[in-house]
């Protein structure tokens, strides 16, 4: 919690009117100038605002303004609050762009377009800080300054920074499907081509066997023609 007031200028006004603490300790509570108090006190300022009470809305109590007004040396402390607000969210919307940038969005979404064909329209807007159409009419070259567009980084226009420009890259790069057939033809690994078919070794084996069995019947052919013809 900050240690001025809920409305300062209307606090000094109720505590002014309302108690008899000095200038100084006044000025000290709500953050002001001692003159500025003082001119509360003459009427020469805050005229018109109506006091507010420290005590109703819990940021002082009264034995807190009775201990300061005892003591003139005493600084009066803002009260703590009983009730913890919760973070506030982050609001997701489109970047904001400043105006004096956004006459450049077309020239770093042309940027984009060219260097890093990957991305999506949803992440060149969340870049750039543009919509569909105007992403559409770069791309096309149906935008109506197309012929003066010229390429720009936009970490370099300030549109965005390196780390969010990295990020959105490598997402896509994440999400975009590798080309398997893009390399061509591949040789075969050396166990495929040194690996003998069992079917082939079958035919060979087979055909070894008819070989050497055509041999012996030649030969007990042969054998058995000799002793007829001595």
């Amino acid at each position: 919690m900050s240690n001025a007031p809920l409305m300062p200028k209307a606090t000094a006004v109720w505590l002014v009117d309302n108690t008899a603490l000095t200038f100084d300790q006044v000025a000290d509570f709500t953050k002001m100038h001692p003159l500025e108090v003082r001119a509360i006190a003459d009427g020469d300022a805050a005229q018109g605002i109506k006091g507010m009470d420290p005590i109703s809305t819990g940021q002082l109590t009264r034995d807190e303004i009775e201990k300061a007004e005892k003591d003139p040396n005493y600084r009066l402390k803002i009260a703590e609050s009983k009730v913890t607000l919760p973070p506030q969210a982050k609001k997701k919307g489109p970047r904001y762009t400043p105006v004096s940038r956004r006459h450049e969005r077309p020239s770093a979404i042309l940027w984009l377009v060219r260097n890093h064909p990957e991305l999506k329209d949803a992440q060149i807007m969340r870049l750039v800080g543009t919509t569909k159409t105007t992403i559409a009419s770069v791309r096309d070259r149906t935008h109506w300054n197309a012929s003066t567009l010229t390429p720009m980084d936009p970490v370099t226009l300030g549109l965005c920074s390196q780390i969010e420009l990295d990020f959105e890259v490598q997402r896509a790069a994440k999400e975009k499907p590798t080309d398997i057939g893009h390399g061509g033809p591949t040789l075969l690994p050396a166990s495929e081509t040194t690996r003998k078919e069992p079917e082939l070794e079958t035919t060979e084996k087979g055909s070894d066997d008819l070989n050497v069995d055509a041999v012996f019947a030649k030969l007990k052919t042969i054998g058995g023609k000799k002793p007829d013809q001595e």
